[in-house]
């Protein structure tokens, strides 16, 4: 569907990815935030978790964002910790 010559699924990927980055920017800021998503294995676990939360992304767009940033979605350390968390 188009809409002013945009193509609308261009600005729901564009709106997406600004969720990503917005609950980045969030857990950057909230080690509450940080520990809640630290402990998850899976972007699925992930995304799911994000939606309750009200941010409202695809899996893709995580990987896109994180591709993007240079970020990894991995774990390290005891406890484990995502190092995608922008502050």
């Amino acid at each position: 569907m188009y809409f002013a010559g945009i193509n609308s699924n261009s600005q729901e990927d564009t709106m997406s990815k600004k969720n990503v980055e917005e609950l980045l920017i969030a857990g950057g800021s909230d080690e509450a935030i940080r520990r809640k998503y630290d402990v998850l294995k899976t972007m699925d676990e992930f995304v799911a978790l994000a939606g309750t939360d009200g941010y409202q992304f695809s899996v893709a767009d995580l990987e896109d964002v994180l591709r993007e940033s240079g970020d990894s979605f991995e774990s390290i350390g005891n406890p484990a910790k995502k190092m995608i968390w922008w502050h």
